[in-house]
């Protein structure tokens, strides 16, 4: 079945009749833990049916979204840990939803915000907080392993055709993935501004689409590191299929180990990956590798304030994942006076890329389930969905930052070179 867009994706209420019975008899303590569960998330505006059909409604809330709680230990799981069992149960079946699940997470997402804005304020060392590996060297081999490396061809069914798994970028609300990807690359090009006989490193590159549009539309020398074995193999062979061995070399190693001096200097969607702790280790990087006129641009998620990751998501889908503020992301510009140049926030066009990665996603289900199987297909949902209603919301950023050394006066007097449209 062919979604017409991420807002409608949903699950049949298939429980409300009372025969998928398999908790027993509703009880009053059974209610009670429901409420607490329910003031633990904040209260949201939702309809909930327990297994025996059993009816809660929020002050006689006409709200379009809700869900089904399928036994009696799945509330138990839920009122112990929400943020962590909500994802597992969800995965496996024992949770349904109605309404679709964009909106379903867009309105407890908005009910926890709201309660955590009337608390006391950010958790210290947000990064660290339910985390299940940190990102050393040996961690971060193992977390980008777990959400990377689980087969090109997952990707290849749902991705751009040139595997671009990061924002894009849509001049026109309306464009297709596969022009917004190349908008986006081109974006971050002309942000660089790049010529040719430069020389560019890529610090994680992914399935090493940037750094081929570089080499090919920019005339650069390109530099790209990664640690997914998969995405180095794929970039490869695509660099050798397009003719650009020449210009474009992939190291399969850590950012940490980056050497040589140049140009330019990017990183596109790893940030995320690199966690606080290690952002001055990063920035030294970029500090011994750009030349002094070099310009440097960091593409990552972020967020507005420091909230740790929910459990649920680190466990199962992205292991030492972390989306900075922006006042962490300067740990890595000042210790080194690094001159930030250009901000910009592409919340919005990351929210656009996940509804089309979503209903990629949805039409291929079936293959997708018999590459892993049904829980594995949930859980990806649940992930995407998610990620939409954050960035709809507001919760996750998209930050853009352009830097240079501070003794650089070669910059631009306005942003008029920004606006160039990519074949113009």
């Amino acid at each position: 079945m062919k979604y017409p867009n991420a807002n409608t994706i949903g699950v049949p209420f298939p429980f409300r009749n009372g025969k998928a019975n398999s908790g027993g008899r509703v009880h009053g303590i059974d209610r009670w833990l429901l409420r607490k569960f329910l003031q633990t998330i904040g209260e949201p505006s939702m309809r909930v049916v327990l297994w025996d059909g059993t009816e809660s409604v929020k002050d006689n809330s006409t709200s379009s979204v809700g869900m089904v709680i399928r036994d009696r230990a799945t509330l138990w799981r839920l009122l112990t840990n929400p943020l962590l069992h909500f994802g597992d149960d969800y995965s496996a079946g024992r949770i349904e939803i109605e309404g679709g699940l964009v909106a379903f997470m867009e309105t407890v997402y908005r009910a926890m915000s709201q309660k955590t804005r009337s608390g006391r304020g950010c958790p210290k060392a947000a990064y660290r907080r339910n985390q299940p590996n940190m990102n050393s060297l040996t961690g971060s081999r193992r977390n980008i392993h777990h959400h990377y490396d689980i087969g090109n061809d997952f990707y290849q069914l749902w991705l751009d055709q040139e595997m671009l798994y990061t924002c894009a970028y849509f001049p026109d609300p309306a464009a297709s993935l596969e022009d917004a990807q190349i908008a986006k690359m081109d974006l971050v090009c002309r942000k660089l501004r790049l010529n040719a006989g430069q020389t560019v490193v890529e610090a994680g590159c992914g399935w090493g689409a940037l750094a081929r549009y570089m080499a090919r539309h920019y005339g650069v020398k390109v530099r790209a590191f990664n640690i997914s074995g998969e995405q180095i193999a794929y970039a490869h062979k695509r660099a050798k299929a397009e003719g650009l061995e020449g210009q474009v070399e992939y190291v399969e190693d850590d950012y940490r180990n980056i050497s040589g001096q140049y140009d330019a200097f990017v990183s596109v969607g790893m940030l995320e990956h690199v966690g606080p702790d290690h952002y001055r280790e990063l920035g030294n990087i970029v500090e011994r590798s750009l030349k002094e006129r070099g310009l440097g641009l960091i593409h990552t998620i972020g967020q507005s304030r420091a909230e740790p990751m929910s459990p649920w998501l680190l466990q199962r889908i992205f292991p030492g994942s972390y989306p900075p503020t922006l006042r962490e992301m300067m740990e890595l510009f000042e210790p080194w006076g690094f001159s930030v140049l250009d901000v910009e926030n592409l919340r919005l066009h990351y929210a656009k890329t996940l509804e089309h990665w979503l209903e990629r996603f949805e039409v291929h289900k079936e293959r997708i389930t018999a590459m892993f199987d049904e829980c594995f297909v949930r859980a990806w949902r649940l992930y995407l969905s998610g990620a939409i209603a954050n960035f709809n919301l507001g919760n996750l950023q998209l930050f853009q930052v352009v830097f240079t050394r501070h003794g650089n006066n070669l910059i631009p007097w306005t942003r008029s070179h920004l606006f160039v449209p990519p074949d113009a």
